[in-house]
């Protein structure tokens, strides 16, 4: 696996999938992207504490996920596979979900996602 650094999400996180600060579902999240995917690049990130959620919550994610398994694939189908892949986790308690994801050839290295919109308290208000 590739060591390539991203300054994705703001922070600089190693490509292996190790993550500062994880929890239990954010770890699994993790596992079972690296384990489909088999991504040079992986990161998860919980934005609960953004959300009228307790603290600590593992509700609300965003990943990226840079694999040679989206190449050929629309962006729908790609999100698709990772909405499928991570089913138990949407089913049981994981509301919301961002994903990014990238053929290794269309990853760069410096790319820098949207910062998520503040939340609005689930009904704009």
């Amino acid at each position: 696996m590739l060591a390539k650094l991203s300054p994705f999400f703001g922070r600089h996180y190693v490509s292996t999938g190790r993550m500062i600060g994880s929890t239990p579902v954010a770890d699994a999240i993790n596992r079972k992207l690296e384990a489909y995917f088999q991504p040079i690049h992986v990161e998860v990130l919980n934005e609960s504490y953004m959300h009228n959620v307790p603290k600590g919550s593992e509700t609300h994610f965003k990943v990226l996920v840079v694999s040679q398994k989206f190449e050929k694939l629309p962006l729908i189908q790609c999100h698709r596979l990772v909405n499928e892949v991570l089913s138990e986790e949407l089913k049981n308690g994981v509301h919301a979900l961002s994903i990014v994801a990238k053929t290794p050839d269309k990853w760069d290295t410096t790319f820098m996602t949207e910062k998520s919109p503040a939340c609005r308290g689930g009904f704009g208000k």
